[in-house]
């Protein structure tokens, strides 16, 4: 007869056979995947990574280039205000930036010398009427003795000359009683249009002379803005060609503006100098603000294409006076959908509009052009496309 604790013994060994039979299969499992994924990694140190790429298509057109120029506003003229006489100024009450109506007082001399140069030539006149006067009775008394043959010719001739004498004395007297008004006129200053301070050039109650700049002042309806070009450029210009103005604090505001000079002789080695005038004005521009100006031109080809500045190879430099009559060669990273790898292509660069490069040739619609992580790409390099940047 069988003990029945042998027999569970017996089960409890049979189950503990089978668990660990299970254990070391699933171990067995482990390590096979295990050796499969290591030799997978090895496989894949041997081989290029696939990268993603991120780029731009090929879609927008252009058929004009836009050049930059940095500037400031400055006032078309400025004009510098002075006394025609000399004197003492009393309290200069002005500031730069001041705005001033016409016929505002701006400065004044001290009248006191004025007052009393008029009241001599008013003592003036009065004596060479006074003789004047006496000269003329004179004369009427010589020629009555004279038709009565009491007095000679001749002391009617002293009289006329007497008489003659008085009269140009006083027209001289009063010649400079309106000089010495005028010139009480003179010792006060006033806008002769409206305008803003420029600079204030004298101090209050400083002795002054006759020309002596006092003060300055321009028109706030007209503003210019000086700067210089290269040749290409200038080549491109004439009097009156448009131009826009943008201000650098306030990047929304455009101004229109027209070329109101052109320098013939460059100021510097190819550097020409041009000046715009505004057209239009806004309440908030002042004289010294910084500006842009540009100018857009017709394309050397009949339509281009914008990319990023980021799709250039960072092999070389971009010259300097690169603009929109000379072209530049440019390197950029195509991709190419049969073999899904990128392939390196020179292209042509007319000039830089809106940040982006204005490619004229080397590029067709519906390309695809890399335009992010250019310095890590290799000629032939397997990449994946990703969505393109709009």
């Amino acid at each position: 007869m069988t003990d029945p604790n042998v027999n569970s013994r017996q089960d409890r060994d049979a189950s503990k056979g089978t668990i660990l039979l299970r254990i070391k299969l699933v171990l067995l499992v482990t390590l096979l995947m295990s050796a499969c994924d290591q030799q997978d990694e090895v496989g894949d140190e041997n081989n290029a990574p696939i990268r993603g790429l991120v780029t731009t298509q090929v879609t927008s057109t252009e058929r004009s280039t836009v050049r930059r120029y940095p500037g400031v506003l400055e006032p078309t003229e400025i004009t510098s205000l002075s006394f025609e006489v000399a004197g003492k100024l009393e309290a200069l009450d002005l500031s730069v930036g001041q705005r001033v109506s016409r016929g505002d007082i701006l400065a004044k001399l001290d009248d006191t010398q004025f007052l009393v140069e008029i009241g001599n030539r008013k003592a003036s006149v009065e004596e060479a009427a006074a003789t004047l006067d006496q000269d003329a009775d004179d004369l009427a008394r010589q020629q009555t003795l004279l038709e009565s043959g009491t007095v000679t010719r001749v002391a009617v001739d002293e009289a006329e000359t007497d008489f003659k004498t008085s009269s140009a004395r006083l027209t001289q007297a009063e010649e400079g009683l309106k000089s010495a008004e005028e010139d009480l006129a003179d010792s006060v200053m006033t806008a002769p249009f409206d305008g803003i301070i420029n600079s204030v050039d004298a101090d209050s109650f400083a002795t002054v002379a006759s020309g002596t700049a006092i003060t300055s002042l321009y028109d706030a309806s007209s503003y210019e803005v000086s700067f210089s070009v290269n040749f290409d450029t200038v080549a491109q210009l004439v009097v009156g060609t448009p131009a826009k103005v943008r201000l650098a604090d306030d990047p929304d505001s455009v101004l229109d503006a027209v070329v109101s000079e052109l320098g013939e002789r460059a100021d510097t080695v190819s550097s020409f100098p041009v000046i715009v005038e505004l057209k239009e004005v806004l309440p908030v521009i002042k004289a010294g603000m910084a500006v842009q100006v540009s100018f857009e031109f017709n394309l050397p080809v009949e339509e281009g294409y914008l990319l990023p500045i980021s799709a250039a190879i960072a092999e070389g430099q971009i010259p300097e006076g690169a603009g929109s009559t000379t072209t530049t060669p440019l390197a950029v990273f195509v991709f190419d959908p049969q073999s899904s790898t990128v392939k390196r292509r020179e292209v042509v660069m007319a000039g830089i509009r809106e940040n982006k490069f204005l490619i004229i040739e080397g590029l067709e619609p519906g390309e695809h052009v890399a335009t992010a992580g250019v310095s890590f790409l290799r000629e032939g390099m397997q990449v994946k496309l990703l969505e393109p940047e709009e």
